[in-house]
Protein backbone atom coordinates (compact mmCIF):
# COMPACT_ATOMS: atom_id res chain seq x y z
CA UNK A 1 0.00 0.00 0.00
CA UNK A 2 1.33 3.46 -1.06
CA UNK A 3 -0.05 7.02 -0.11
CA UNK A 4 1.07 9.92 -1.47
CA UNK A 5 2.11 13.50 -0.32
CA UNK A 6 2.64 15.15 -3.72
CA UNK A 7 -0.61 17.57 -4.35
CA UNK A 8 1.38 19.20 -7.44
CA UNK A 9 1.00 22.85 -7.76
CA UNK A 10 -2.64 24.38 -6.67
CA UNK A 11 -4.52 24.86 -10.05
CA UNK A 12 -4.73 28.06 -11.58
CA UNK A 13 -8.31 27.76 -12.78
CA UNK A 14 -11.25 25.81 -11.11
CA UNK A 15 -11.33 23.86 -8.16
CA UNK A 16 -13.58 21.43 -6.99
CA UNK A 17 -15.84 21.62 -3.60
CA UNK A 18 -17.54 17.80 -3.84
CA UNK A 19 -19.83 15.53 -5.11
CA UNK A 20 -22.70 17.55 -6.87
CA UNK A 21 -25.07 14.87 -7.94
CA UNK A 22 -25.05 11.28 -9.28
CA UNK A 23 -26.92 10.16 -12.40
CA UNK A 24 -28.60 6.70 -13.08
CA UNK A 25 -29.61 5.56 -16.66
CA UNK A 26 -32.48 3.30 -15.79
CA UNK A 27 -35.54 1.64 -17.42
CA UNK A 28 -37.81 3.19 -15.22
CA UNK A 29 -36.87 5.92 -13.36
CA UNK A 30 -39.63 6.15 -11.16
CA UNK A 31 -39.35 2.75 -9.54
CA UNK A 32 -35.52 2.75 -9.30
CA UNK A 33 -36.02 6.19 -7.30
CA UNK A 34 -38.40 4.42 -5.07
CA UNK A 35 -36.52 1.73 -4.53
CA UNK A 36 -33.54 3.99 -3.57
CA UNK A 37 -35.92 5.70 -1.06
CA UNK A 38 -37.68 2.79 0.08
CA UNK A 39 -34.36 0.58 0.83
CA UNK A 40 -31.75 3.26 1.26
CA UNK A 41 -33.89 6.18 3.22
CA UNK A 42 -33.26 8.48 0.65
CA UNK A 43 -36.34 11.18 0.10
CA UNK A 44 -37.94 12.48 -3.09
CA UNK A 45 -37.31 16.20 -3.67
CA UNK A 46 -37.60 16.80 -7.61
CA UNK A 47 -39.03 15.96 -10.94
CA UNK A 48 -39.18 16.23 -13.90
CA UNK A 49 -40.91 15.02 -17.30
CA UNK A 50 -44.00 15.41 -19.14
CA UNK A 51 -45.76 17.27 -16.55
CA UNK A 52 -43.09 19.94 -16.47
CA UNK A 53 -42.50 20.22 -20.05
CA UNK A 54 -39.27 17.82 -21.13
CA UNK A 55 -40.49 15.66 -23.71
CA UNK A 56 -37.71 13.15 -23.89
CA UNK A 57 -36.21 12.11 -20.51
CA UNK A 58 -38.16 11.75 -17.13
CA UNK A 59 -36.06 12.81 -14.25
CA UNK A 60 -36.81 11.85 -10.49
CA UNK A 61 -34.40 13.40 -7.72
CA UNK A 62 -33.70 12.05 -4.28
CA UNK A 63 -31.75 12.99 -1.55
CA UNK A 64 -30.31 11.68 1.64
CA UNK A 65 -28.33 14.30 3.68
CA UNK A 66 -25.55 15.96 1.32
CA UNK A 67 -26.62 12.84 -1.15
CA UNK A 68 -27.86 13.45 -4.53
CA UNK A 69 -29.16 10.36 -6.86
CA UNK A 70 -31.11 11.76 -10.54
CA UNK A 71 -32.73 8.32 -11.53
CA UNK A 72 -33.19 9.11 -15.40
CA UNK A 73 -35.33 7.19 -18.08
CA UNK A 74 -36.22 8.04 -21.85
CA UNK A 75 -39.40 8.62 -22.69
CA UNK A 76 -39.13 8.13 -26.29
CA UNK A 77 -38.91 5.26 -27.93
CA UNK A 78 -36.13 6.72 -30.97
CA UNK A 79 -34.22 7.86 -28.28
CA UNK A 80 -30.85 5.79 -29.84
CA UNK A 81 -28.26 7.18 -26.90
CA UNK A 82 -29.59 5.55 -23.98
CA UNK A 83 -31.48 2.89 -25.25
CA UNK A 84 -27.86 1.92 -26.42
CA UNK A 85 -26.67 2.73 -23.11
CA UNK A 86 -29.10 0.59 -21.04
CA UNK A 87 -28.37 -2.42 -23.31
CA UNK A 88 -24.89 -2.71 -23.20
CA UNK A 89 -24.81 -1.87 -19.69
CA UNK A 90 -27.76 -2.19 -17.70
CA UNK A 91 -29.03 0.36 -14.80
CA UNK A 92 -26.00 2.24 -14.24
CA UNK A 93 -24.05 5.60 -13.44
CA UNK A 94 -24.04 7.91 -16.67
CA UNK A 95 -22.76 11.23 -14.63
CA UNK A 96 -20.91 12.12 -11.39
CA UNK A 97 -21.34 15.08 -11.36
CA UNK A 98 -18.87 17.76 -9.28
CA UNK A 99 -19.87 20.93 -7.37
CA UNK A 100 -17.02 23.90 -8.24
CA UNK A 101 -16.37 27.08 -8.30
CA UNK A 102 -15.46 27.99 -11.89
CA UNK A 103 -17.51 25.74 -14.45
CA UNK A 104 -16.58 27.59 -17.43
CA UNK A 105 -12.61 27.82 -16.59
CA UNK A 106 -12.70 24.15 -15.67
CA UNK A 107 -14.67 23.14 -19.02
CA UNK A 108 -11.98 25.01 -21.10
CA UNK A 109 -9.35 23.93 -19.16
CA UNK A 110 -9.76 20.07 -20.07
CA UNK A 111 -11.05 20.30 -23.08
CA UNK A 112 -7.72 22.30 -23.95
CA UNK A 113 -5.91 19.44 -22.31
CA UNK A 114 -7.60 17.33 -24.54
CA UNK A 115 -10.71 15.97 -22.82
CA UNK A 116 -14.21 15.51 -25.24
CA UNK A 117 -16.53 17.50 -25.16
CA UNK A 118 -20.44 16.37 -24.35
CA UNK A 119 -22.01 19.52 -23.53
CA UNK A 120 -20.54 23.32 -23.93
CA UNK A 121 -21.13 25.60 -20.53
CA UNK A 122 -24.83 26.51 -20.34
CA UNK A 123 -26.95 27.97 -17.63
CA UNK A 124 -30.58 27.27 -16.50
CA UNK A 125 -32.40 29.90 -14.22
CA UNK A 126 -35.41 30.11 -12.35
CA UNK A 127 -36.74 31.69 -9.27
CA UNK A 128 -33.99 30.60 -7.19
CA UNK A 129 -31.16 31.58 -9.06
CA UNK A 130 -28.60 30.63 -12.00
CA UNK A 131 -26.74 27.21 -11.94
CA UNK A 132 -23.91 26.92 -14.98
CA UNK A 133 -22.75 23.92 -15.92
CA UNK A 134 -20.65 21.67 -18.63
CA UNK A 135 -19.83 18.05 -19.17
CA UNK A 136 -16.70 15.92 -20.58
CA UNK A 137 -16.13 12.34 -20.80
CA UNK A 138 -14.78 10.25 -18.90
CA UNK A 139 -13.87 6.22 -18.75
CA UNK A 140 -16.08 3.68 -20.60
CA UNK A 141 -19.83 5.68 -21.15
CA UNK A 142 -19.80 7.91 -18.12
CA UNK A 143 -19.19 11.49 -17.82
CA UNK A 144 -18.66 14.46 -15.64
CA UNK A 145 -20.79 17.48 -15.14
CA UNK A 146 -19.28 20.61 -13.32
CA UNK A 147 -21.44 22.26 -11.46
CA UNK A 148 -21.27 26.18 -10.82
CA UNK A 149 -24.33 26.97 -8.70
CA UNK A 150 -23.03 30.50 -7.57
CA UNK A 151 -25.49 30.77 -4.47
CA UNK A 152 -28.61 28.99 -6.48
CA UNK A 153 -31.21 28.56 -3.42
CA UNK A 154 -33.52 26.04 -5.34
CA UNK A 155 -34.02 22.22 -4.07
CA UNK A 156 -31.82 20.49 -6.93
CA UNK A 157 -31.78 22.63 -10.11
CA UNK A 158 -33.95 24.64 -12.63
CA UNK A 159 -36.57 23.33 -14.12
CA UNK A 160 -37.87 20.50 -11.51
CA UNK A 161 -40.69 20.71 -9.42
CA UNK A 162 -41.25 19.66 -5.94
CA UNK A 163 -42.50 16.65 -5.22
CA UNK A 164 -44.18 14.87 -1.52
CA UNK A 165 -42.45 12.55 1.00
CA UNK A 166 -42.67 9.03 0.48
CA UNK A 167 -45.08 7.99 3.10
CA UNK A 168 -43.73 4.38 3.20
CA UNK A 169 -40.02 5.53 3.87
CA UNK A 170 -41.04 7.77 6.30
CA UNK A 171 -42.83 4.48 8.44
CA UNK A 172 -38.97 3.35 8.25
CA UNK A 173 -36.04 3.48 10.40
CA UNK A 174 -33.90 6.15 9.82
CA UNK A 175 -30.37 5.77 7.70
CA UNK A 176 -27.87 8.31 8.48
CA UNK A 177 -25.86 8.19 5.42
CA UNK A 178 -24.51 11.65 5.38
CA UNK A 179 -22.59 12.31 2.02
CA UNK A 180 -20.34 10.74 -0.51
CA UNK A 181 -17.26 9.46 0.52
CA UNK A 182 -15.57 7.87 -3.09
CA UNK A 183 -17.18 6.80 -6.19
CA UNK A 184 -15.12 3.48 -7.48
CA UNK A 185 -14.52 2.90 -11.60
CA UNK A 186 -13.94 -1.02 -12.56
CA UNK A 187 -11.57 -0.54 -15.83
CA UNK A 188 -10.27 -3.79 -18.46
CA UNK A 189 -6.69 -4.68 -17.55
CA UNK A 190 -3.81 -2.33 -18.43
CA UNK A 191 -6.36 0.62 -18.15
CA UNK A 192 -5.93 1.79 -14.89
CA UNK A 193 -2.45 4.04 -15.24
CA UNK A 194 -3.49 5.30 -18.82
CA UNK A 195 -6.75 6.49 -16.90
CA UNK A 196 -5.28 7.75 -13.70
CA UNK A 197 -3.19 9.98 -16.29
CA UNK A 198 -6.19 11.13 -17.71
CA UNK A 199 -7.40 12.80 -14.63
CA UNK A 200 -4.16 14.39 -13.44
CA UNK A 201 -3.78 15.89 -17.02
CA UNK A 202 -7.05 16.63 -17.39
CA UNK A 203 -8.53 17.89 -14.06
CA UNK A 204 -5.66 18.52 -12.27
CA UNK A 205 -6.27 15.56 -10.53
CA UNK A 206 -3.33 13.62 -7.98
CA UNK A 207 -2.20 10.06 -6.62
CA UNK A 208 -3.82 9.67 -2.97
CA UNK A 209 -2.97 5.85 -2.17
CA UNK A 210 -2.81 2.86 -4.12
CA UNK A 211 -2.22 -1.01 -3.90
CA UNK A 212 -1.11 -3.51 -6.57
CA UNK A 213 -2.12 -6.90 -6.60
CA UNK A 214 0.88 -8.77 -4.37
CA UNK A 215 -1.55 -6.50 -1.94
CA UNK A 216 -4.77 -7.34 -3.07
CA UNK A 217 -5.22 -11.04 -4.01
CA UNK A 218 -6.79 -14.04 -2.85
CA UNK A 219 -6.11 -18.05 -3.93
CA UNK A 220 -8.14 -16.96 -6.80
CA UNK A 221 -8.35 -13.08 -8.14
CA UNK A 222 -6.75 -10.04 -7.24
CA UNK A 223 -6.70 -6.46 -8.40
CA UNK A 224 -4.90 -3.01 -8.52
CA UNK A 225 -6.08 -0.04 -7.26
CA UNK A 226 -5.32 4.05 -7.72
CA UNK A 227 -7.18 6.53 -5.60
CA UNK A 228 -7.31 9.32 -7.67
CA UNK A 229 -8.18 13.08 -5.83
CA UNK A 230 -8.34 16.87 -6.63
CA UNK A 231 -6.00 19.28 -5.24
CA UNK A 232 -7.95 19.94 -1.93
CA UNK A 233 -8.66 15.81 -1.66
CA UNK A 234 -12.26 16.54 -1.19
CA UNK A 235 -13.17 14.52 -4.40
CA UNK A 236 -11.71 10.96 -4.32
CA UNK A 237 -12.53 8.63 -7.70
CA UNK A 238 -10.13 5.06 -6.72
CA UNK A 239 -9.53 3.40 -9.95
CA UNK A 240 -9.12 0.22 -10.68
CA UNK A 241 -8.61 -3.07 -12.95
CA UNK A 242 -8.10 -6.61 -12.33
CA UNK A 243 -5.16 -8.88 -12.27
CA UNK A 244 -4.50 -12.01 -13.63
CA UNK A 245 -5.22 -14.96 -10.92
CA UNK A 246 -6.37 -18.33 -11.06
CA UNK A 247 -10.11 -17.58 -11.64
CA UNK A 248 -11.83 -14.25 -12.69
CA UNK A 249 -11.82 -11.37 -10.18
CA UNK A 250 -14.72 -9.90 -9.63
CA UNK A 251 -13.36 -6.97 -11.38
CA UNK A 252 -12.90 -8.79 -14.76
CA UNK A 253 -16.92 -10.02 -13.65
CA UNK A 254 -18.00 -6.56 -13.63
CA UNK A 255 -16.14 -5.32 -16.89
CA UNK A 256 -17.70 -8.57 -18.61
CA UNK A 257 -21.36 -7.72 -17.20
CA UNK A 258 -20.91 -3.94 -18.10
CA UNK A 259 -19.99 -4.44 -21.41
CA UNK A 260 -17.16 -1.80 -20.49
CA UNK A 261 -15.20 0.51 -17.51
CA UNK A 262 -18.10 1.96 -15.27
CA UNK A 263 -18.73 2.58 -11.86
CA UNK A 264 -18.19 -0.38 -10.02
CA UNK A 265 -19.76 1.40 -6.59
CA UNK A 266 -20.24 4.19 -4.83
CA UNK A 267 -19.04 4.66 -1.01
CA UNK A 268 -21.72 6.70 1.68
CA UNK A 269 -20.21 7.90 4.65
CA UNK A 270 -21.91 7.70 8.10
CA UNK A 271 -20.63 8.68 11.45
CA UNK A 272 -23.32 5.81 13.05
CA UNK A 273 -22.61 2.46 10.94
CA UNK A 274 -24.16 0.17 13.67
CA UNK A 275 -27.41 2.04 14.01
CA UNK A 276 -27.30 2.73 9.82
CA UNK A 277 -26.31 -0.83 8.74
CA UNK A 278 -28.95 -2.33 11.74
CA UNK A 279 -31.62 -0.16 9.35
CA UNK A 280 -30.71 -0.43 6.23
CA UNK A 281 -31.46 -4.99 7.32
CA UNK A 282 -34.67 -3.73 8.16
CA UNK A 283 -35.61 -2.11 4.99
CA UNK A 284 -34.19 -5.33 3.08
CA UNK A 285 -30.80 -4.34 2.20
CA UNK A 286 -28.76 -7.32 1.37
CA UNK A 287 -24.78 -7.08 2.49
CA UNK A 288 -22.18 -9.53 1.98
CA UNK A 289 -21.64 -12.39 4.29
CA UNK A 290 -17.98 -11.97 6.15
CA UNK A 291 -16.90 -15.06 7.85
CA UNK A 292 -16.20 -15.83 11.78
CA UNK A 293 -12.55 -16.36 10.78
CA UNK A 294 -12.00 -13.04 9.74
CA UNK A 295 -13.37 -11.31 13.05
CA UNK A 296 -11.03 -14.41 15.34
CA UNK A 297 -7.96 -12.96 13.34
CA UNK A 298 -9.03 -9.62 13.75
CA UNK A 299 -9.43 -9.94 17.39
CA UNK A 300 -5.71 -11.19 17.45
CA UNK A 301 -4.17 -8.08 15.36
CA UNK A 302 -5.83 -5.58 17.18
CA UNK A 303 -4.42 -6.95 20.67
CA UNK A 304 -1.46 -5.83 18.98
CA UNK A 305 -1.92 -2.49 17.76
CA UNK A 306 -2.40 0.43 20.07
CA UNK A 307 -5.44 1.56 17.96
CA UNK A 308 -8.76 0.34 19.96
CA UNK A 309 -12.20 -0.26 18.50
CA UNK A 310 -14.92 2.22 20.30
CA UNK A 311 -17.61 -0.08 18.62
CA UNK A 312 -18.83 -3.51 20.04
CA UNK A 313 -17.31 -6.15 18.20
CA UNK A 314 -19.46 -8.82 18.58
CA UNK A 315 -22.10 -6.20 17.07
CA UNK A 316 -19.56 -5.80 14.30
CA UNK A 317 -19.42 -9.06 13.58
CA UNK A 318 -23.25 -9.89 14.10
CA UNK A 319 -23.64 -7.13 10.89
CA UNK A 320 -20.57 -8.20 9.33
CA UNK A 321 -19.23 -5.16 9.18
CA UNK A 322 -15.25 -5.12 8.11
CA UNK A 323 -12.12 -2.87 10.81
CA UNK A 324 -9.87 -1.55 8.81
CA UNK A 325 -6.65 0.24 11.36
CA UNK A 326 -3.41 1.15 11.57
CA UNK A 327 -1.21 3.54 14.41
CA UNK A 328 -3.69 6.33 13.82
CA UNK A 329 -6.92 5.60 13.67
CA UNK A 330 -9.63 3.04 12.25
CA UNK A 331 -12.55 2.70 9.75
CA UNK A 332 -15.80 0.64 9.40
CA UNK A 333 -17.33 -0.10 6.69
CA UNK A 334 -19.39 -3.01 5.04
CA UNK A 335 -20.67 -3.76 0.88
CA UNK A 336 -24.10 -4.06 -0.38
CA UNK A 337 -24.57 -7.03 -2.60
CA UNK A 338 -25.52 -5.89 -6.51
CA UNK A 339 -28.52 -2.95 -6.35
CA UNK A 340 -29.81 -4.53 -9.65
CA UNK A 341 -30.14 -7.71 -11.04
CA UNK A 342 -26.19 -7.59 -12.81
CA UNK A 343 -23.47 -7.98 -10.72
CA UNK A 344 -22.37 -4.45 -11.46
CA UNK A 345 -23.33 -1.48 -9.19
CA UNK A 346 -22.82 -2.11 -5.25
CA UNK A 347 -22.55 0.82 -2.40
CA UNK A 348 -20.61 0.69 0.70
CA UNK A 349 -21.25 1.92 3.82
CA UNK A 350 -18.51 3.46 5.47
CA UNK A 351 -17.34 5.38 8.89
CA UNK A 352 -14.17 6.96 9.86
CA UNK A 353 -12.17 7.57 12.59
CA UNK A 354 -9.10 9.36 11.58
CA UNK A 355 -8.28 6.95 9.31
CA UNK A 356 -8.30 8.40 5.42
CA UNK A 357 -7.13 4.44 3.60
CA UNK A 358 -9.73 2.52 1.33
CA UNK A 359 -9.63 -0.71 3.95
CA UNK A 360 -6.32 -2.93 2.19
CA UNK A 361 -6.12 -4.94 4.93
CA UNK A 362 -10.21 -6.28 4.34
CA UNK A 363 -9.78 -6.95 0.64
CA UNK A 364 -8.62 -10.56 1.26
CA UNK A 365 -11.99 -11.05 2.91
CA UNK A 366 -13.66 -8.45 0.77
CA UNK A 367 -12.58 -10.77 -2.06
CA UNK A 368 -13.25 -14.34 -0.51
CA UNK A 369 -17.18 -13.08 0.35
CA UNK A 370 -17.18 -11.92 -3.38
CA UNK A 371 -16.00 -14.48 -4.65
CA UNK A 372 -18.86 -16.65 -3.06
CA UNK A 373 -21.15 -14.45 -4.71
CA UNK A 374 -19.81 -15.08 -8.07
CA UNK A 375 -19.55 -18.47 -7.66
CA UNK A 376 -23.39 -18.69 -6.71
CA UNK A 377 -24.01 -16.90 -9.79
CA UNK A 378 -21.80 -19.37 -11.83
CA UNK A 379 -19.03 -16.59 -12.73
CA UNK A 380 -16.06 -17.43 -10.46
Amino acid sequence: MTSYQNTGPKPEVGQFTGYDHIVFWVGNAKQAANYYCTRLGFQPVGYRGLETGDRDVASWVVRINNVVFVLRSSLSPNDSAMGTFLAMHGDAVRDVAFTVDDCRGLYAKAVARGAESVREPWEETDEHGTVVMATVKTYGDCVHTFVQRSGYTGAFLPGYTPVPADPISQMLPPTHLERVDHVVGNQADDEMVPICDYYEKIFDFHRFWSVDDKQMSTKYSALRSIVMTDYSETVKMPINEPAPGLKKSQVQEYVDFNGKAGVQHIALRTTDIITAVTNLRARGVEFLTIPDTYYEQLKQRLAQSKTKIAENMDTLQRLCIQVDFDENGYLLQIFTKPMQDRPTLFVEIIQRHNHSGFGAGNFKALFEALEAEQARRGNL
